[in-house]
């Protein structure tokens, strides 16, 4: 839980300072709440998160593919085709 210090505390937790009247800090819900209740810190609204946009990349653009060369094919022609001259 995020809490708001309304005093300045002596001494240290787990060997840090506490942190100075008027700063947040988080702490496990039970020791915040025994903070908040003695009156020695406030509960801070925690902000929503923030909402992730996502923005596509740009499209590629591509040149549409070469046409293919017309066939050279040796022999003689197949069923359908007439003998090129």
């Amino acid at each position: 839980m995020q809490i708001r210090m309304l005093v300045t505390m002596s001494g240290t937790r787990n060997g840090s300072r506490w942190p100075a009247r008027g700063e947040t800090t988080v702490l496990p819900d039970g020791e915040a709440s025994r903070l908040v209740a003695a009156g020695l810190a406030e509960e801070v609204a925690e902000p929503a998160p923030p909402v992730e946009t996502a923005t596509p990349p740009p499209a590629e653009v591509t040149a549409p593919p070469a046409a293919k060369p017309p066939s050279r094919r040796r022999g003689r022609p197949g069923k359908g085709e007439s003998p090129k001259e």
